[in-house]
C-alpha cells in the first residue's frame, strides 16, 4: 500500500504501528492508527465530558508566541467524526503545536494517580496540581505510543489497565510493544528489559539518541516552571473559617460582592425570580415526611428510613438485593423524580471496571471552582482556583464560599433561584428560559461561580428539578461559548441519594450543597457519615465505568435516559442516548406540582409573591 516502505533503501529513525480490532467505532481508513502523534490502545471513558470541556475552552484559546492562532482559526479542535483515540490525538496535537512537547502534553492530559502517593516528589505533585487547574484528565484504560518528531515513547494510563513492555539493546535500539517477543533478538544483545507500571512513561530523544526512564522525564518536566510557588499562591480551599461577623449565609439573590446582603443585584447581573425567603430552610426545625420541606421535594418515608438512616448510621450506602422490578419512571403510576429517568452506564467490551474498595489509591474526588484558564498558556494566575476535597459541600463551606466571593473578584458568585410559579405546568419552560438567561447575564457580569438554589420554595413558587436546571444551564453556556468562565454549584433540597449526586455532577455541577438532606442527617445522628456515604457511592458509580477522578467524571454524561421527550434531551441533556421517548416539560412539571400541593395545600390558588 505504501510504496516507500517497500523500498529496501528507505531508512527511518523510528517506526510506530498499531494493529488491533476496533471496539468502539466502525473501522475505516480515516480512523486507522497511528494518527498525527499517537497510537492508542484502550478506551477514553470520559470522552463526552472531555469533548465538551475542550469546546468550552475554545473561545479562550490563545498561544503565546503564535499571534495567528485565534480561536476562530483553531476551532473546532476536535473532529467529531473521529474515534476516541483520534479526539485525544487532536488535543495532544493542539497542545504540542502551541509550544509544549508531546511528553508534557501526555503527562498533563493523562496524569498518573498522583493525589494519594505519599512518596511522590513535591515538585512533581505541584506540577500535577497546577495542570489539574487547566484541564480534566482523559480517563480510561490506555497504552499510548507517541512521537512529535523530536521525542518518541510510550505511556500508560493511571491504572495501568493496558500492557506495555520494552527492551533496550546494546546498540541503542528500543523496542516497546504490548507483548514481549515482537522482535527476535539474541539475549546477549539485550541491555535492559522492563515493563511500564501505572502512569509511567519512557521516551527516546531522537536528537541525541538517549533513552529516558519515567522518573527522569517527569523530574525534567516538573522543574521547567515554579509550579509549587504558583500553586501555593493561587489555590484556595474552603477549610478556613469565615471572618468574624461574616459567617452568615447572605440572602439568596444578587451577584457578590457587588450586591450587598439583602439587596437586589446591580443592573445587568443575575436576580432571583421573585422569592427570597427560605421556606425549606432550617427554620422549619425538622425534616419529616409530610412537613413542607420534605413534601416539596418528594421525600418518602422509605427514603428516610431505608436509604438515609443507614447512610447516617454506617457511613455507606445501604445494602440491598440485586435486581429492580419497579417500573421505569415514565411508566410508573407513582410520581418519580427526574433522576429516576436516567440509568448509569457501565464498562464493557474490553474496558474493565475498577474495584473502588481495593484500588482506592487511584481515586480522587477533588474538584475545583472558578473560571477555567487558557489551555495553551502557562502562567501563575492559572492556579487561582478554589480546590474542594469533596463535591459535597456543608453549610459552613457554603458560607465560606460566599465570603470569598465578597473579597475575591475572581470568585464572584451569583445565586440563581431555580424556581417556577406554582400556577400550572406550563410555567416550567418559561422559567427555565429565564434561568438560562440570568445565568448568561451573570457570567457576562463577571461572576465565575453560579449557585443554582431552590431555597426560596414557598406556597407561590415550586422548585425546578435540580437536574433539569443544571443540565439546561450547562448546555446553554456551552452553546453560548461561555461555559469555561464559570463553575456550577447546586444548592438544593432535592438530592438525597447517590444516584442523584452522580447525575448532577455528570451533567455539569462541580459541587452540590444538599441542605435538606444534611439537615435530615443531623437529625438522624451524623452529617459527616452521610457525606462519607455519598462520597463512597460516587466512587462506586465512577468505578463501574472505569473512571478514577471526579474532575473527569464531571460533565461526562455517562448515562442513558429512558422515557424523556426529545425536546427535553436536546435542550438539557444533549448527547444522551434515549431509546424510548416520553415525558416532556409539562409532565415533569406536573410531578413537581403534585409534591408542591402536598407541601402547601391550596397552593394552586396562591399567587407568586414576587
Amino acid at each position: 500500500f505504501f510504496r516507500d516502505l517497500q523500498d529496501p533503501d528507505f531508512e527511518t529513525r523510528f517506526v510506530i504501528f498499531h494493529q488491533r480490532y476496533s471496539t468502539n467505532t466502525t473501522p475505516t481508513w480515516e480512523r486507522a492508527q497511528p494518527f498525527r502523534l499517537l497510537a492508542h490502545n484502550g478506551e477514553i471513558n470520559t470522552l463526552q465530558g472531555n469533548v465538551n470541556g475542550i469546546a468550552a475552552r475554545e473561545p479562550l484559546l490563545a498561544a503565546p508566541g503564535w499571534p495567528e492562532a485565534t480561536p476562530e482559526l483553531l476551532r473546532p479542535v476536535i473532529d467529531p467524526g473521529g474515534s476516541d483515540s483520534a479526539m485525544l490525538d487532536n488535543v495532544v496535537e493542539l497542545v504540542t503545536v502551541a509550544g509544549r512537547d508531546v511528553r508534557h502534553a501526555l503527562v498533563m492530559l493523562v496524569p498518573e494517580a498522583w493525589e494519594k502517593v505519599p512518596d511522590l516528589p513535591a515538585e512533581l505533585k505541584d506540577f500535577y496540581r497546577f495542570h489539574a487547574c487547566l484541564t480534566e484528565p482523559w480517563d480510561g484504560p490506555a497504552a499510548l505510543v507517541f512521537s512529535d518528531g523530536r521525542w518518541v515513547g510510550a505511556r500508560l494510563d493511571r491504572n495501568g489497565l493496558r500492557p506495555m513492555r520494552y527492551t533496550v539493546l546494546q546498540d541503542g535500539l528500543v523496542v516497546a510493544a504490548s507483548e514481549t517477543g515482537v522482535l527476535d533478538v539474541e539475549p546477549e544483545r539485550v541491555r535492559e528489559h522492563g515493563k511500564l507500571g501505572p502512569g509511567q512513561m519512557i521516551a527516546v530523544d531522537l536528537a541525541t539518541g538517549r533513552f529516558f526512564h519515567d522518573q527522569e522525564i517527569k523530574a525534567e518536566l516538573a522543574r521547567r516552571r515554579p509550579y509549587g510557588e504558583w500553586v501555593r499562591r493561587g489555590v484556595i480551599t474552603l477549610e478556613e473559617p469565615a471572618a468574624p461577623g461574616n459567617g452568615r449565609v447572605p440572602a439568596p439573590d444578587g451577584c457578590g460582592p457587588e450586591a450587598p446582603e439583602g439587596t437586589s443585584a446591580a443592573p445587568g447581573t443575575a436576580t432571583a425570580p421573585g422569592a427570597t425567603g427560605a421556606a425549606t430552610g432550617s427554620a422549619n426545625g425538622t425534616v419529616r415526611v409530610g412537613t413542607p420541606p420534605a413534601a416539596a421535594f418528594g421525600y418518602t418515608k422509605e427514603e428516610l428510613t431505608v436509604i438515609l438512616r443507614p447512610m447516617v448510621e454506617n457511613g455507606k450506602e445501604p445494602d440491598g438485593s440485586m435486581g429492580d422490578d419497579t417500573p421505569h419512571a415514565v411508566f410508573s403510576r407513582v410520581h418519580r423524580p427526574l433522576h429516576h429517568y436516567f440509568k448509569q452506564r457501565f464498562a464493557q467490551v474490553t474496558n474493565p471496571p475498577i474495584d473502588h474498595l481495593r484500588e482506592e489509591l487511584v481515586f480522587s474526588l477533588t474538584t475545583r471552582l472558578g473560571p477555567r484558564p487558557n489551555l495553551l498558556a502557562e502562567e501563575p494566575g492559572q492556579a487561582r482556583v478554589i480546590e474542594l476535597a469533596s463535591p459535597v459541600l456543608t453549610g459552613r463551606q457554603m458560607a465560606r464560599l460566599r465570603e470569598l466571593g465578597r473579597h475575591e473578584p475572581r470568585f464572584r458568585w451569583a445565586v440563581l433561584e431555580m424556581l417556577f410559579p406554582a400556577t400550572g405546568p406550563e410555567a416550567l419552560e418559561p422559567a427555565l428560559d429565564d434561568l438560562c438567561r440570568r445565568a448568561e447575564e451573570a457570567v457576562d457580569a463577571g461572576c465565575s461561580i453560579l449557585i443554582l438554589s431552590d431555597r426560596g420554595v414557598d406556597a407561590g413558587w415550586a422548585p425546578i428539578p435540580a437536574l433539569l436546571a443544571t443540565g439546561a444551564v450547562h448546555h446553554h453556556l456551552l452553546r453560548a461559548g461561555k461555559r469555561a468562565r464559570a463553575s456550577i454549584v447546586v444548592e438544593s433540597g432535592e438530592p438525597r441519594d447517590v444516584h442523584h449526586f452522580a447525575t448532577l455532577i455528570g451533567y455539569g455541577a462541580a459541587a452540590v450543597h444538599p441542605y435538606l438532606a444534611l439537615e435530615a442527617a443531623r437529625e438522624l445522628g451524623s452529617e459527616a457519615n452521610f457525606i462519607k456515604a455519598v462520597e463512597g457511592g460516587l466512587k462506586k458509580v465512577m468505578s463501574k465505568m472505569g473512571i478514577s477522578t471526579l474532575d473527569a467524571y464531571m460533565g461526562a454524561q455517562i448515562f442513558e435516559a429512558i422515557g424523556l421527550a426529545p425536546e427535553v434531551l436536546e435542550r438539557c441533556f444533549t448527547g444522551t442516548p434515549c431509546q424510548v421517548g416520553g415525558s416532556g416539560f409539562r409532565e415533569l412539571a406536573e410531578d413537581v406540582l403534585y409534591w408542591h400541593r402536598l407541601a402547601f395545600p391550596g397552593a394552586a390558588a396562591a399567587a407568586p409573591n414576587g
